[in-house]
């Protein structure tokens, strides 16, 4: 069953049977703590704050939110924000990761070193939800963070684990698309060659449960008219389910475009750890945050 809005995610997380502690690196960031702190109202987390504590402590105060209950897990100025938050995972101290006011490089690098424990066998990706007024369901799209230019077998992995993080969320059979600037193959646009060669591989060994359909142009996965008026004979135009993106180039510039332009509402959470990591903007508003560790919640309670 297709999500309408994050309404759904919010109750799955809501359902749990204790907060989840989630740790905030670098947690002097406005949205991150109204979310977290939203979060905790809702029942589903409890904020364990890392950071200065000259920095976090008056923006509390200011948000008049000092006397909330949470964990603060003071750093010095200089030290790796990141690093102490993911220190505090390994301790059996927290149960997911979330990004506050520190750059995206600095926060996913701990995470990719082995000695800290939280890398697995999968391949990182960030992977967001969307809901837009003029789309008639929640959309996933990936990676918009982490892969810079996806290779075909990355790509196999982040359809597989899109597909993985939907069902888990309601979708029974997800549509996929694989997007790219025209619909047809074109010998000198690779992630056409690519895309063709994934869906001949999907039907042969299905890479996961689900359509995939590719390659596909931006208007035609999200209109059935462009689909119409181009002859573009696919009946999932305009209810597709995720989208893969040739670039995190690509895929980073449609979601803040639906953000600023379509008043697209999004959450997003980084697989392939160990633990789920949420990962938002830090332009992102506090509703963003706030469902991202709705998200992480329910992906969390997953088995």
């Amino acid at each position: 069953m297709a999500l309408k809005n994050f309404d759904q995610i919010v109750e799955q997380a809501k359902s749990v049977q204790k907060p989840k502690t989630v740790v905030i690196a670098g947690a002097d960031a406005e949205n991150i703590l109204l979310g977290a702190f939203m979060a905790q109202e809702a029942g589903f987390v409890f904020p364990v704050l890392v950071g200065e504590e000259e920095k976090v402590v008056p923006m509390l105060e200011q948000l008049g939110m000092k006397d909330r209950p949470y964990r603060l897990v003071p750093t010095q100025p200089g030290e790796n924000v990141a690093q102490t938050a993911v220190d505090v995972v390994n301790r059996g101290e927290g149960d997911m990761l979330m990004r506050g006011n520190t750059q995206t490089r600095e926060f996913l690098l701990p995470l990719l070193v082995p000695e800290n424990g939280l890398r697995t066998d999968k391949l990182l990706a960030h992977i967001d939800l969307v809901c837009m007024p003029e789309y008639p369901k929640v959309i996933a799209i990936g990676d918009v963070t982490v892969t810079i230019e996806p290779n075909l077998q990355q790509k196999k992995t982040i359809i597989a684990d899109m597909v993985d993080m939907l069902k888990t969320v309601g979708y029974e059979r997800p549509n996929i698309a694989l997007l790219s600037m025209v619909e047809k193959v074109a010998f000198h646009m690779k992630d056409t060659i690519e895309a063709q060669e994934l869906v001949r591989e999907h039907c042969r060994h299905p890479i996961a449960d689900c359509q995939l359909v590719g390659p596909i142009a931006y208007d035609l996965i999200l209109s059935k008219e462009a689909a119409r008026l181009k002859g573009y004979d696919c009946p999932l135009c305009g209810e597709f389910d995720g989208i893969v993106v040739p670039s995190l180039l690509a895929g980073n510039l449609i979601v803040k475009c639906w953000q600023m332009h379509a008043h697209a509402q999004t959450c997003g959470v980084v697989i392939g750890a160990k633990i789920p990591v949420a990962l938002t903007s830090r332009s992102d508003d506090k509703e963003v945050a706030f469902h991202s560790l709705a998200f992480c919640t329910a992906l969390s309670q997953k088995g």
